[in-house]
């Protein structure tokens, strides 16, 4: 494995922080793993965010193909390496190899598809998804996307995209790779033609440096300024905050709890110039259950519904944290069957002790909370930050706007409906989520859409949430709080598009 250095990447430089120290965890064993990672602080910041602005003019004017060269080097590079991060990753997080070694495919794949897409427009326009310009309509530093016809003296008008400038990325704590320094985000500025910012998250700092060693090469061989990309250790109240409110960074993609979502959020609403700031927060992603399903199928539908719970200890974003079961032959048998599969579920480590303690005061705010009923728990793991996966049962007239907080783990609530009227009431009063499913069809589920259409960002049907498949029409993005704009996704082509703002260009010759 290459040797870990425990430096910061400020734009070519590597740097050692002088700030607190800190280490990454084994949550398997609760060993500490070197080497010791320090923060940065104001002086890192600035000249991350120096270098990124000075590196703004000359990344833009890259054409499309510079830029798709870049991401796929990127994603080589992860190829190349996907045994030392798989076996970093692993011990940092817990999480199995086999998933990892999905998540690193994963990684490169969705870099690969936005070089893919920039390599198919035009010459000099920046991706955009859809249909593509007309013959000669491309504009370097622009995308041209449609050309308004125009009569005789009448300026032509042509819309376009350009890049922000500057973003700040902040790294995930269930997704150390797609999710992380060269995740989702970083690759959909760094298509969209803009500089990036990454703070690297605490959990796996050295999963972090070795993602962004292979971007900072990347760069480095394109023959690109090093300011294009910078990854920075530090505490997220500040320096996460100065990053967000630095007046260089013009936009933020964030993946993470609601609590530091919403503070980076008004950090970047209180600037003078306020900017965008793209989260992910949380979700429960509600699943119905309909009758028919329910009397076709109950223990397959538990079997499945489990699977989906505890897949990963439950540390998805889109994990089905909760349950609307309309009454019905089969509801019983559903629940017999999940309270069997959980039981029988052995646990697994989650990604940090702080993240088990969590869950672990969720569980037990459930089990204190009147009409609230465990049916089953899991077995204790040996893990030293282990997750005991729990299912509860709540009925309709008892559920309130405290069962909808995320659980973030094995946990899922189901809650017992006498009718669909009574769980479509309850679907209106749900806050906004990344996806909803629907198992059952006729009638009921043709009335259960529309509301449901109004809640999330994507809809399932007869599947299961767990599992994000990045192309161009998915959609990973809901309103609020699941995110904190819901007109776009963070997985998928239209990601490029946070990143950019449409410009008109009038008369301007082509």
């Amino acid at each position: 494995m290459a040797r870990l250095t425990g430096q910061m990447l400020i734009g070519s430089e590597h740097v050692t922080g002088t700030g607190e120290a800190i280490t990454a965890v084994d949550p398997r064993t609760g060993e500490r793993l070197a080497p010791e990672y320090r923060y940065g602080g104001d002086a890192e910041v600035d000249r991350a965010c120096a270098l990124a602005e000075e590196a703004f003019d000359a990344y833009r004017a890259t054409g499309p193909r510079e830029r798709a060269a870049l991401l796929e080097s990127v994603a080589g590079r992860l190829d190349d390496q996907a045994g030392e991060l798989v076996q970093r990753a692993a011990s940092e997080t817990g999480l199995p190899a086999a998933r990892l070694t999905g998540e690193v495919a994963r990684t490169s794949g969705q870099l690969r598809l936005f070089a893919s897409d920039l390599r198919a427009a035009p010459s000099g326009a920046t991706a955009r998804y859809g249909a593509n310009p007309p013959e000669g309509a491309g504009l370097a530093g622009g995308t041209a996307v449609s050309v308004d016809p125009a009569g005789e003296g009448v300026p032509e008008i042509r819309q376009g995209r350009v890049p922000l400038g500057p973003v700040a990325v902040f790294g995930a704590s269930n997704f150390p790779l797609a999710f992380s320094v060269a995740g989702g985000d970083t690759a959909a500025a760094l298509a969209a033609g803009c500089p990036v910012i990454v703070k690297a998250h605490d959990a796996h700092p050295g999963t972090c440096e070795l993602a962004g060693r292979a971007v900072a090469e990347a760069v480095r061989e394109a023959g690109l300024p090093g300011g294009v990309f910078s990854m920075l250790y530090g505490d997220g109240p500040t320096l996460g905050i100065a990053l967000v409110t630095d007046p260089r960074v013009q936009a933020v993609g964030f993946t993470g709890s609601r609590k530091a979502g919403l503070a980076i959020a008004g950090a970047a609403a209180a600037r003078p110039r306020p900017i965008p700031v793209y989260t992910e927060m949380s979700s429960v992603n509600p699943v119905f259950l309909l009758p028919d399903a329910l009397a076709e199928r109950p223990a397959g539908l538990a079997e499945e519904y489990v699977g989906s719970v505890t897949l990963g200890a439950g540390q998805f974003c889109t994990n089905p944290g909760l349950v609307f079961a309309v009454g019905g032959p089969g509801l019983d048998a559903f629940l017999d069957a999940a309270a069997s599969a959980i039981e029988a579920d052995p646990g697994a480590p989650m990604l940090t002790p702080g993240i088990a303690r969590a869950y672990a005061e969720g569980v037990e705010r459930l089990e204190r909370r009147p009409g609230v009923e465990i049916l089953a728990r899991g077995r204790a793991p040996e893990a030293a930050a282990g997750c005991r996966a729990a299912l509860a049962a709540v009925d309709a007239g008892d559920f309130g706007p405290d069962l909808q907080e995320e659980v973030f783990g094995a946990c899922s609530l189901v809650v017992r409906c006498g009718d669909l009227d009574e769980a479509i009431g309850l679907a209106r009063g749900l806050e906004g989520q990344l996806t909803a499913t629907i198992h059952g069809g006729g009638e009921a589920a043709e009335r259960l859409l529309p509301v449901l259409e109004r809640l999330a960002g994507r809809i399932l049907w007869g599947g299961w949430p767990t599992g994000v498949r990045v192309g161009h029409a998915m959609v990973h993005g809901g309103p609020y709080p699941a995110t904190s704009d819901a007109r776009t996704t963070s997985v998928g082509s239209l990601a490029v598009e946070r990143f950019q703002r449409p410009i008109a260009y009038q008369g301007v010759p082509r």
